[in-house]
C-alpha cells in the first residue's frame, strides 16, 4: 500500500484533487492506517427546501504514523474541517485547520494534516458540510406519499447498503471499519425521527425546532446505519426477551401494520431462541417507505421495506403476498445477527449475507408459519438460480468485486439464492435442511468428508453440474459434467467449456425396489455404484434436495416417465416436481427431446401435487407466450386448444374464492389466469361479471383477493375498464392491489395505452418511479408491447441511468426485463449493438453478456425444437 512517505517523495505518481493538487491515495479501497472508533452525527434535514446541514465528530485511532486521513464523501459541500489530538480537548486548545482534497472518481477525499498523527494514539476530526435530499432510492433521499385527501407529504430517509453512507455523511465507508455511532436529528415538530436505537431525550431549541439524541449504537458497519424523518403513526408490542418492537407506515396505511407486527414478534423470539444469542438492541422499528428501490434494508434496530413487503391488507392481499410479506421479514431478521452482528470483511462475500438470510427465510418460517408451506415453495429458490448458473456468464458464488457499480452486481440470485443453497453440506449444494452442523468433518454414509475442500468446489468454481446416469442391470454408471444451457454437446466450444471443472456432489437416489435413500459422494468424474437389488427405474437427488441436475441415459426417462403415468405416487411430489423441471432443462441443453419432456407430462391430468402442477403447467405456458410474442399463430392456437383440453377437469373444479391453503389459491391463481389469457370462454364471462359488479360498486365490493388480478386483466380489456382502473389505481390505499391493478393495465392490446403507462412511470407522480421496472417487465411480455417497451429504454437509456444508476438493481431488471424473452437473430442483433454503444461510453455491467446468452439459447432452443413441437401437438388435437 502507498504511504505517506511515498506521497512526499513523489507526488507526480497520484492522482489529481479537484482543486488541480495531487490527491494522496489512488486505491479503491481506503488505507487502514487510520480507524475509526466513534461518529458523532448531527444531522438537520429541511423537507420543503429539501436539503440538509450536518456535523460529525469522528474519534479514529492512527495505527501508523500519517500525514493525511483518507474517507469517503459523496455529493457534499464540506464547510470546515478541523482536527483535535487528546491533548487538544483535555487543554481545550482550538482544533487545527485541515485541508480537504476532494477524488470524486474513487468518492474519496482527503484531509491534510499540518503535522504528522503519530501512531497509536487517537484524534478527533470534525467536519461541517451540506447537502441535497437525493432523489434517488439511496444515500439520504427523499420519499413522497398521497393522504386519503390528495395531499403529497415529503418524508426524508437513508438507505446505504453498499455504499451509500458516504452520501448521506463523510465515513470509512467499508464494512471492516466498524464504530459506533451517536446521532442527533433536528426536526420540525410535526414530524418524528427515527434512528437504530432508541431516543434518550428530545431539547426545543428556538422556532418551535426539536432535536432528537439517541442512544449510542453498538459497534456497527456504516452501511447499516438509518435515521428517518417523518409522520407516521405506529404500532408496538413486546418480545418474549423484552424488545419493543414497532411497525411504522404512513397515518392512512396502519391498518395494514398489524400482521406485520404479529409476524416480526413471532420471528423474533424464533430466531433469540434458534441462534441462542438475544438480539442485542433494545427496539427494532421496520418501517414501510413510500418510495424503496429493493425489497427491505436490514439496518440494525431500523428495518426499512417496500410497502408491499411489509404491509397486508386482508381485502386485497393474497396468500402469496402474505407469504411474501412473511418471507422478507425472516429474511431481514435473520440479518439482525447474521450481516449485522458477524459481518464479512469485504463485498466479495456477500453470498455470507444474503444465502445465510435466504436460507433462514426457510427455516424460520417453517417453524412459525407452518401452514404457509413455504418448504415445497423453496424448490423454486432452487430452480430460479440454476437458470443463471447454467448460463457461462454465470460467476462464483464468492467473487471479487472492488468499484461501487461491481459491489452493487454482487447482489444477483447467484449471491442470494445459490448462497443459501449451500446451507447445509451433507446433501449437495443443497436446497435445504434443518441441521445445526459445527464440525469440519462430516460424516456422510459412512465416509469422512472434508468440508473446505468440499465447500471449494461449490463456492470457488461457477455453474452447476449434471449428473448422468447409465444404469446395466444392478450397475449404475455415474459421471460428472458441467451443465450448461443453449450449449450442445456437438458445438464445437462444449469441451473447452468442460474443462477443469469438478464438483463433489453428495448424491442421493432411491429406487423401485424401496423407499431406502442411498448415498454417496461423487468425487470423480466417473464412478460406478452396484444396486443391492433388481429395480424398474432409479431416481437421483431425492427432494429435489442437492443442487445438480441429473439425465438419464438409455432407458432411463422412458422407466421414469411409464411409472409416473402408471402410479405417479410412489415417486415423491417434490421428486415428479424435479423431474418435470431437469426434463425440460435438458432439453434447453440438447440432451433430451422436447417430444420426450412433453410425453414426461401427460400424467399431470391425475397429478394432485399443486407443486407439480404448476412446474409442468408454468412450463407449457412458457411455450404458449414464446409462440404468441413470435406470432407463431398455428403453434399458437394448437398450444392453445391442447392446454384447455387437457387441463379442462382441473380449471374446471377451481372456484372463485380464496378458500383452501397456500397451495390451492397459487394454482386457482395460475389456472384461471392461464384460462383467461386463453380466452376460455366461462373464465372470461365470469371475470367480466365480477369486474362489472366492482365498477358498479364503485370499488367497494370485495373480490376473493386470490382472482383479483384476473378480474382486473380481463377488465382492463375495454377502454371504460381501463380508464376506471387508472382511476382507482390512483385512489388505493393498498401497494398490493396497486400492483394488481399494474399489471391489468399492462395487459391491454392499445399501445398507446400501454405508452401512456411508461410516461407516467417516467413522471413518477401517479405510477411511482420505484414501479417503473416491473411495469416495463410487464409490457415487455405482452405481444403488443414488446417492441414499444424495448424502443423506449434505448430511447430514454440516459434519463432511466438519471433515475436509477448504472448498477441498481432496477437498471439490471428494466435491461433483462425488455430483452432477455427476445427469440430472434435480428433482436439479438439489435441488443448486441445497443451494448455495444454503452461499452463504448465506458458503460458496462454482467448482465450484458447474461442477456445476450440468454437470448442466444431462445434462438437455438426455437431452431431445434419448433418442428417438434409443432410435430407432437398436431397428434394431439
Amino acid at each position: 500500500m502507498p504511504s505517506s512517505d511515498q506521497f512526499n517523495q513523489d507526488p507526480g505518481a497520484f492522482p489529481e484533487a479537484t482543486n488541480g493538487e495531487p490527491f494522496p491515495w489512488h486505491e479503491l479501497r481506503l488505507p487502514n492506517t487510520v480507524i475509526p472508533l466513534h461518529y458523532d452525527l448531527f444531522v438537520h434535514p429541511n423537507l420543503t427546501s429539501l436539503d440538509f446541514v450536518a456535523s460529525e465528530k469522528i474519534e479514529v485511532l492512527v495505527r501508523d504514523a500519517t500525514q493525511f486521513i483518507v474517507l469517503h464523501s459523496r455529493d457534499h459541500e464540506i464547510m470546515n474541517a478541523t482536527l483535535h489530538s487528546e491533548e487538544d480537548l483535555r487543554y481545550r486548545k482550538p482544533g487545527r485547520q485541515l485541508d480537504v482534497l476532494s477524488y470524486p472518481a474513487h468518492e474519496q477525499i482527503a484531509l491534510l494534516v499540518p503535522e504528522k498523527l503519530m501512531a497509536d494514539l487517537k484524534y478527533y476530526v470534525a467536519i461541517d458540510f451540506q447537502g441535497k435530499l437525493a432523489d434517488g432510492f439511496v444515500g439520504f433521499y427523499k420519499s413522497t406519499y398521497r393522504t386519503l385527501g390528495g395531499e403529497i407529504r415529503t418524508i426524508a430517509v437513508t438507505d446505504f447498503e453498499p455504499t451509500e453512507a458516504r452520501m448521506a455523511f463523510p465515513c470509512f465507508d467499508e464494512p471492516s471499519f466498524k464504530a459506533n455511532f451517536s446521532i442527533k436529528i433536528r426536526r420540525e415538530s410535526r414530524h418524528i425521527a427515527l434512528s437504530n436505537m432508541p431516543k434518550v431525550k428530545t431539547i426545543e431549541l428556538e422556532g418551535g425546532l426539536l432535536e432528537d439524541h439517541f442512544e449510542t449504537t453498538v459497534k456497527m458497519s456504516t452501511y447499516l446505519v438509518a435515521y428517518i424523518v417523518c409522520d407516521f403513526k405506529s404500532v408496538s408490542g413486546t418480545t418474549s426477551s423484552g424488545v419493543k418492537v414497532s411497525i411504522y407506515a404512513s397515518p392512512d396505511k396502519w391498518s395494514q401494520t398489524h400482521y406485520a407486527l404479529e409476524a416480526s414478534l413471532k420471528l423474533l423470539d424464533f430466531y433469540e431462541s434458534y441462534f441462542d444469542i438475544y438480539y442485542p438492541l433494545p427496539k427494532l422499528d421496520l418501517v414501510a417507505i413510500p418510495d424503496f428501490e429493493a425489497g427491505a434494508m436490514e439496518n440494525w434496530g431500523l428495518i426499512t421495506y417496500r410497502e408491499t413487503s411489509l404491509l397486508f391488507d386482508p381485502k386485497t392481499s393474497s396468500a402469496f403476498d402474505k407469504l411474501w410479506v412473511t418471507r422478507v421479514i425472516a429474511h431481514e431478521l435473520a440479518h439482525q445477527w447474521f450481516g449485522n452482528l458477524v459481518t464479512m470483511e469485504w463485498w466479495n462475500d456477500i453470498w455470507l449475507n444474503e444465502g445465510f438470510a435466504k436460507y433462514m427465510e426457510l427455516v424460520s418460517v417453517n417453524a412459525t408459519y407452518p401452514e404457509l408451506q413455504f418448504d415445497d415453495y423453496f424448490l423454486e429458490v432452487c430452480f430460479e438460480v440454476i437458470k443463471r448458473d447454467s448460463l457461462n456468464s454465470s460467476h462464483p458464488i464468492s467473487n471479487q468485486a472492488k468499484t461501487p457499480t461491481e459491489i452493487q452486481e454482487m447482489f444477483d440470485t447467484i449471491s442470494y439464492n445459490k448462497g443459501c443453497l449451500e446451507g447445509d453440506f451433507t446433501s449437495g449444494g443443497v436446497c435445504y435442511s434443518d441441521s445445526k452442523r459445527t464440525h469440519s468433518i462430516l460424516t456422510f454414509q459412512g465416509e469422512d468428508v472434508e468440508v473446505k475442500e468440499m465447500m471449494a468446489t461449490w463456492t470457488l468454481q461457477k455453474g452447476i453440474p449434471l449428473v448422468v446416469v447409465e444404469r446395466e442391470g444392478r450397475t449404475l454408471k455415474l459421471r460428472q459434467e458441467r451443465f450448461l444451457s443453449g450449449v450442445f454437446k456437438e458445438d464445437p466450444g462444449w469441451r473447452a467449456l468442460q474443462e477443469r471443472y469438478l464438483w463433489h456432489i453428495p448424491l442421493t437416489y432411491t429406487t423401485s425396489s424401496s423407499n431406502v435413500i442411498h448415498r454417496h459422494i461423487l468425487k470423480s468424474k466417473t464412478d460406478i455404484l452396484d444396486l443391492p437389488e433388481d429395480t424398474s427405474w432409479v431416481k437421483f437427488n431425492v427432494n429435489s434436495n442437492g443442487y445438480y441436475i441429473v439425465h438419464y441415459e438409455g432407458q432411463g426417462w422412458d422407466q421414469l416417465i411409464q411409472q409416473l403415468n402408471q402410479n405417479h405416487t410412489l415417486l415423491r411430489p417434490k421428486d415428479r416436481t424435479s423431474l418435470i423441471h431437469d426434463a425440460f432443462q435438458l432439453v434447453s441443453a440438447g440432451r433430451l427431446t422436447l417430444d420426450k419432456a412433453l410425453d414426461l407430462t401427460r400424467y399431470l391430468q391425475h397429478e394432485t401435487s399443486s407443486v407439480a402442477l404448476l412446474k409442468g403447467l408454468g412450463y407449457l405456458e412458457l411455450f404458449y407466450h414464446t409462440m404468441d410474442r413470435r406470432n407463431i399463430s398455428d403453434v399458437t392456437e394448437n398450444l392453445k386448444h391442447y392446454l384447455l383440453r387437457y387441463f379442462k377437469p382441473v380449471i374446471d373444479t377451481q372456484s372463485w374464492s380464496d378458500e383452501g391453503s397456500v397451495w390451492d389459491s397459487m394454482l386457482r391463481s395460475t389456472l384461471l389466469k392461464l384460462a383467461c389469457d386463453l380466452n376460455h370462454a366461462p373464465c372470461v364471462q365470469k371475470a367480466t361479471d365480477l369486474f362489472s359488479q366492482w365498477m358498479e360498486s364503485s370499488g367497494k365490493l370485495n373480490i376473493p383477493t386470490d382472482v383479483l388480478k384476473i378480474v382486473y386483466s380481463v377488465g382492463a380489456q375495454t377502454t371504460p375498464g381501463w380508464n376506471y382502473l387508472l382511476e382507482q389505481y390512483e385512489l388505493s390505499m393498498s401497494g398490493a392491489e396497486k400492483n394488481k391493478i399494474l399489471y391489468a393495465l399492462s395487459t391491454s392490446k392499445h399501445q398507446e395505452k400501454l405508452m401512456k403507462l411508461i410516461e407516467l412511470g417516467m413522471e413518477g407522480k401517479i405510477i411511482k418511479t420505484q414501479d417503473l421496472a416491473s411495469l416495463l417487465h410487464a409490457i415487455a411480455r405482452n405481444p403488443k408491447g414488446q417492441k414499444l417497451a424495448w424502443d423506449f429504454v434505448r430511447e430514454n437509456w440516459t434519463h432511466i441511468l438519471k433515475k436509477f444508476g448504472l448498477g441498481s438493481f432496477d437498471v439490471r431488471i428494466i435491461i433483462s426485463g425488455t430483452t432477455s424473452h427476445f427469440s430472434s437473430k435480428d433482436e439479438l442483433q439489435e441488443v448486441k449493438l445497443f451494448f455495444d454503444s454503452l461499452k463504448a461510453q465506458g458503460l458496462h455491467l454482467d448482465i450484458f453478456q447474461t442477456v445476450l446468452e440468454t437470448i442466444s439459447k431462445n434462438i437455438k432452443w426455437l431452431e431445434k425444437n419448433l418442428p417438434t413441437l409443432r410435430t407432437w401437438l398436431l397428434a394431439r388435437t
